[in-house]
């Protein structure tokens, strides 16, 4: 059965929302659930996701907000925080590891923290019963993607095409989704673009698919009531964990 994983941007529209979004999204078949963490600057994703970033931010985020929602999602469903270096950077990660294991979160996903950066993080981590979540782009070449599997866990994103999440261009995913497979066993899922009309032909060789803006763009969408919200993102995660499943 292939994976999936949604992501959330925290406290969008509210931080009660957040929690009975991902809740929804659990019964609808979401395995994972990345609980974004808002910042002012996610250099990583499309415009959806900014958009949600920045009104998450303007309604008053903290992150004393994404260990609340934190607390009464994971125990619920497999969760990992998603964000940017820079608060890890000013916190320190020993706090982030702490606070992860105090409500119950399984790791991270810092797009903007370089696999070379990272291996200063990963050992205490680790150490601590958590994953750093590895990034795989279209462009590393075979002796990288040999250096970066042989010491990754839990899973490997695979970045769909070099750029923003999104933005829905096609790639050739199949030569390094064989690349990866031979070097480890690590499950690999694929990420940005993926959405009710790529996630079939996306999901193809790999083990799962990461899911963002498909769902954002319906928090963002002010002429539905949070209730329809909740159903009309419960319905897609449905309809893409059956398609990558077919």
């Amino acid at each position: 059965m292939k994976k999936l994983v949604a992501y959330l941007t925290t406290g969008y529209p509210s931080l009660d929302f957040t929690v009975d979004a991902a809740l929804a999204l659990k019964e609808a078949g979401v395995d994972t659930l990345e609980l974004g963490m808002p910042f002012s600057d996610p250099v990583a994703d499309g415009p959806v996701i900014e958009k949600a970033n920045l009104l998450a931010l303007q309604s008053g985020y903290k992150l004393e907000h994404l260990f609340d929602a934190s607390a009464k999602i994971a125990p619920h469903i497999d969760t990992l925080w998603m964000g940017y270096f820079n608060p890890f950077y000013h916190k320190g990660m020993e706090y982030f590891i702490t606070k992860a294991k105090e409500t119950g979160v399984n790791g991270f996903i810092i797009p903007d923290l370089p696999f070379e950066e990272a291996k200063a993080y990963k050992p205490m981590i680790e150490e601590a019963g958590l994953n750093l979540i590895d990034f795989i782009a279209p462009t590393d070449s075979q002796e990288r993607i040999e250096k970066i599997v042989s010491e990754a866990h839990k899973f490997i994103y695979l970045v769909a095409y070099a750029g923003i999440t999104g933005a829905g261009k096609s790639e050739d995913l199949q030569p390094i989704v064989a690349d990866i497979k031979a070097f480890t066993d690590t499950p690999v899922y694929v990420g940005f673009g993926v959405d009710q009309n790529t996630a079939k032909e996306k999901a193809k060789g790999v083990d799962g698919v990461i899911v963002g803006s498909a769902f954002v763009k319906v928090l963002l969408d002010e002429t539905l009531s949070d209730g329809q919200k909740l159903t009309k993102i419960a319905a897609i995660a449905k309809e893409i964990k059956e398609k990558i499943n077919e």
